[in-house]
């Protein structure tokens, strides 16, 4: 039998939508207070009828939430209802409710949200059930859900129409319930270690504190033009000259670049600073924050990742740039005529490119797939790392490290350079030869005035919290994280005006 148009679909419910107002109930409801979760009203102890007798009556209780089934006939309907919890069925009666709720029960449909006042108790089939004993109207939904109720299958439109994704797909749902986690926890091991948010421009003047192409927009006012955030990073090392000795921020940076599993030029970030710390203080902060993370979501240190099983296990092993250059690559990442042979092997570019630009490409391209983790590597060629301290035992080399989950960089963090003489100098280096025009071809003076007032010795660290979730919650595509990713436009076309059109961007 054909599917009846999506069209006649809204119109009946049009039609319903009508009755209920002309039952003088609001179809759109109002306050409804003092309901209790559905999750909670599950582990409420409920009394068991004993072999021929009757079961005691249960606690009272209220939940509130959308109709995700409806059966039954006669004068008995059950619903099964959901909030963002979990799913408890509903028992309806006429005798029950009355004659305003029974006629109510009958123009409801699936996607409606009620809530339900009755007693806690078994069917006789040993089902938990609240035994409706009043309803209230609380929306109506005027557009059926897809698929009767077999979730938003399709992944294009999941990401486009998420507010359908959540409460078709319950796994969505604690997916970004468990990223709320993932950020509260963040916040209470931070604050708890002495650290202070803050909050810093997101619109700046110079587009300073990471190496990326930066979205340009332009303030009418003042008739210049700004960049959103390719980082927070030199705002908050100016705090901790200002005194400030523990700050942090959470926040979205952009960055006008490509879109991947991994990329998404919207995304949050970590970035912390802690006063006479190093790198190595960061590493441990970065194991608290993570480990933390993985006990709020609960599951344990062994965690699922595609077929394969992460083990987060404390302390996680610490390997030098050089060692893994060396063990996956077979060079020294000193010894550029190696270098430049074993890139060429592997299709890299190596024509009039600086030879640290080429080492950090070969790590990529040979190195980084390897790192299963998690694991710290440490230690990087200074020349790759402008903002950050070098080694008094070997200035070639910087206090840095990235923390690889499975071949994807989740932190980055230094030991900060707080040398304003030699930063000045290696922002001018770093600068050199970029057209004047360029956005990225800008000398930040005043964070150079800033370090000139003395900035504490310190350890600084980025977490990619996008990617950190796609880890701990074993999703495959960072849009799977991210509540409404950046997509392409829909192109107009024939399809039905709701419904998501167009090319996807690269999966």
């Amino acid at each position: 039998m054909p599917e009846e148009p999506r069209e006649s679909l809204e119109a009946v419910r049009m039609e319903k939508l009508r009755r209920i107002a002309d039952l003088g109930l609001d179809p759109w409801g109002g306050r409804f207070d003092g309901h209790q979760a559905v999750a909670m009203v599950r582990e409420l102890s409920v009394p068991k009828a004993q072999e021929g007798q009757q079961a005691e009556p249960g606690p009272a209780v209220r939940v509130a939430g959308r109709i995700v089934l409806k059966r039954g006939q006669g004068k008995v309907v059950f619903l099964d209802l959901r909030d963002w919890t979990e799913r408890i069925q509903i028992f309806v009666g006429k005798k029950q409710v009355g004659d305003l709720g029974w006629n109510l029960v009958e123009l409801l449909d699936l996607g409606d949200l009620i809530g339900v006042d009755g007693t806690l108790g078994y069917t006789k089939t040993g089902e938990l059930t609240v035994f409706a004993s009043s309803l209230t109207f609380l929306s109506k939904s005027l557009l059926p859900p897809p698929e009767k109720w077999h979730g938003l299958t399709d992944v294009e439109q999941r990401y486009r129409r998420r507010y359908v994704d959540l409460f078709t797909n319950p796994e969505s749902l604690q997916t970004f319930l468990g990223r709320s986690k993932i950020i509260t926890t963040f916040r209470k091991v931070l604050a708890e270690k002495g650290f202070v948010e803050v909050e810093t421009p997101t619109m700046q003047a110079i587009a300073g504190g990471a190496a990326a192409r930066p979205f340009i927009t332009h303030h009418n006012t003042l008739d210049i033009d700004l960049f959103l955030r390719i980082a927070p990073e030199l705002y908050l090392k100016r705090l901790l000259v200002g005194g400030m000795e523990r700050v942090f921020e959470i926040g979205r940076v952009y960055r006008n670049e490509g879109i991947s599993p991994k990329h998404n030029p919207e995304f949050t970030m970590l970035e912390a600073y802690q006063a006479y710390g190093d790198y190595h203080a960061m590493m441990d902060l970065t194991e608290a924050l993570i480990c933390g993370s993985i006990e709020a979501l609960g599951g344990g240190y062994q965690r699922p990742w595609g077929d394969s099983t992460i083990d987060f296990t404390p302390p996680w092993p610490r390997r030098t740039y050089a060692e893994l250059l060396a063990e996956h690559a077979g060079v020294d990442p000193l010894d550029f005529a190696s270098i430049k042979a074993r890139a060429d092997e592997k299709g890299i570019a190596t024509e009039g490119k600086d030879p640290n630009v080429v080492t950090s490409a070969l790590f990529e391209e040979v190195v980084e797939d390897r790192l299963t983790g998690p694991i710290f590597v440490i230690d990087y060629p200074a020349a790759l790392c402008p903002l950050t301290k070098r080694k008094t035992s070997n200035p070639a080399v910087a206090e840095r490290f990235e923390l690889y989950i499975e071949g994807m960089e989740l932190a980055n963090a230094y030991t900060e350079l707080n040398d304003p003489l030699l930063q000045e100098q290696l922002f001018r280096s770093q600068l050199a030869g970029l057209p004047e025009e360029e956005s990225m071809a800008k000398m930040d003076d005043d964070f150079v005035r800033a370090l000139k007032h003395a900035m504490p010795p310190a350890g600084g660290l980025g977490i990619g919290i996008d990617r950190l979730c796609m880890i701990l919650m074993n999703r495959p595509s960072i849009r799977d994280v991210i509540l409404f990713p950046l997509m392409r436009p829909r192109s107009p076309g024939p399809a039905d005006p709701g419904d998501p059109v167009g090319e996807p961007f690269p999966s």
